[in-house]
């Protein structure tokens, strides 16, 4: 073969390869059209490694892109992975239904076992974490959702997103009928009970009832039960060397176990009280008075510390404790 062949066949092979590149490489219409076709199947898109390049890293870009990612694997352990993807898809879905819908924003996932590459080139060592990839720019600090102050509840995802996009979603979940089954199911236990009871109804005027109940209701709305019910959330978190944290390093912030921990802490005083004043009021057995003094300053020595330590530890800079650290 003649050298003038031989570089025709060069060029002609570099050129066939060129087309091959060219045809690789989607148009932001192509882009478009296909994010639209897929999105209209399923709200959320799941992405590999490649998929999250040419979608969401890929310029030109004339849409937001909202992606999770996470570790939705049994394997990996992560608790609360699943109910913030179900939080997550139900954005998605009151998004794709609403009759503002449009072309300008997506929602994605990219779980750590399909795309580990993504995973590291973001610097990610925690899930979940949702982030703000805008049309034009990276994405800046704002653009990543804080989860430890807000948490990951659907309204304040849509709150979030309203913010970074300009975009409103009203959020419409599904209807929830175990709250009204187990509201019928209580009243009509109440009702019966007090069919049956209806010759001998003294039990209703028990002030020990009535204390009982005032003090439970009372536990709960201090240890943060409606602040659970606003902003929604997560139960407990991993942190990023693996172990369990129950209590949130924040004041602007708590976890849902940590309202039970706080109620019981603040249980636990009340009862100690109570035992320091019934020793107080008896006055027929001394054994017993001594007994329930000592265990009623106990409780409440021992459980005002570790509340007064919780909340040292979430108000940093608060100079004062009793017991413990």
């Amino acid at each position: 073969m003649s050298p003038s062949a031989t570089l025709l066949l060069f060029f002609g092979v570099l050129a066939l390869l060129s087309l091959a590149e060219c045809k690789k490489e989607l148009t932001l219409s192509e882009r478009v059209q296909q994010l639209s076709d897929a999105a209209l199947k399923k709200p959320v898109l799941r992405f590999n490694g490649d998929k999250f390049k040419q979608y969401v890293k890929g310029t030109p870009r004339n849409y937001s892109m909202i992606v999770m990612f996470t570790a939705l694997a049994p394997s990996r352990q992560c608790g609360i992975c699943r109910h913030a993807h179900d939080e997550f898809q139900l954005v998605a879905n009151s998004w794709r239904y609403s009759q503002g819908y449009s072309n300008k924003l997506y929602f994605s996932l990219v779980d750590f076992d399909e795309g580990p590459d993504v995973f590291q080139q973001l610097r990610l060592n925690s899930a979940p974490v949702f982030m703000h990839f805008p049309p034009k720019g990276k994405p800046k600090k704002v653009d990543t959702l804080d989860i430890q102050r807000v948490g990951f509840a659907a309204e304040n995802i849509a709150r979030w997103v309203a913010e970074r996009t300009d975009i409103q979603i009203r959020v419409f979940r599904p209807p929830n009928y175990s709250g009204l089954l187990a509201l019928v199911v209580l009243l009509a236990l109440v009702v019966g009970l007090l069919y049956l009871r209806k010759n001998n109804l003294d039990f209703l005027y028990n002030k020990t009832t009535w204390a009982l109940g005032a003090l439970a209701f009372t536990f709960a709305m201090t240890s943060g039960q409606m602040w659970n019910h606003i902003r929604g959330p997560p139960f407990l978190q991993k942190t990023q060397s693996g172990n369990i944290a129950y209590i949130h390093g924040s004041s602007q912030g708590q976890f849902i176990v940590e309202t039970y921990i706080v109620a019981l802490l603040n249980a636990a005083v009340a009862l100690g009280m109570i035992l320091m004043v019934e020793a107080a009021n008896k006055r027929d057995d001394v054994r017993k008075r001594r007994i329930y003094a000592i265990i009623g300053l106990g409780l409440y020595a021992f459980c005002f510390s570790l509340l007064l330590s919780i909340f040292r530890s979430k108000a940093h800079g608060y100079p004062y404790s009793f017991l413990l650290k």
